[in-house]
């Protein structure tokens, strides 16, 4: 009966030590979201006429990948509702660029982005508002 028990306590052990490794090894420590869930939590401010067409047209062509606000979706693409978007790092242009011609790779594990259809500039511009107006109501300035 002991000889149970030691074994039952030394398989647990291991399977507790694993799961601890194999989160240090991940570097991550807390739950991952969902597929397809936010990534960040954003605050929505009051929008103008100029931001409110903005989310409608973000909604349209860009939160499929990009998330609700912003917030990216675990899988699919990031949140544009953090600090690496900050204007003094990926300025408007960037986002007009992005857009045209599409993104590779380089801060995220989520793949290229594709350029997106049948998106005007003007339409460019209420979507970049909207984006800044969230980054600001987030501390992203």
């Amino acid at each position: 009966m002991r000889r149970i028990f030691l074994l039952i306590s030394a398989v647990l052990s291991l399977i507790v030590l694993g799961v601890l490794i194999r989160g240090l090894v991940s570097g991550r420590t807390d739950p991952q979201p969902a597929n397809g869930a936010a990534l960040v939590a954003v605050t929505v401010p009051a929008l103008n006429a100029e931001t409110r067409a903005g989310e409608a047209l973000f909604a349209k062509n860009c939160a499929v990948c990009h998330g609700d606000n912003a917030a990216g979706r675990d899988g699919f693409g990031p949140p544009l509702v953090h600090r690496i978007y900050e204007p003094g790092h990926h300025g408007d242009g960037a986002f007009h660029l992005a857009a045209a011609r599409g993104v590779r790779a380089h801060h995220w594990p989520f793949g290229d982005m594709l350029p997106v259809e049948n998106v005007r500039q003007r339409d460019l511009e209420r979507i970049v508002a909207y984006v800044r107006a969230l980054q600001r109501a987030n501390g992203i300035n």
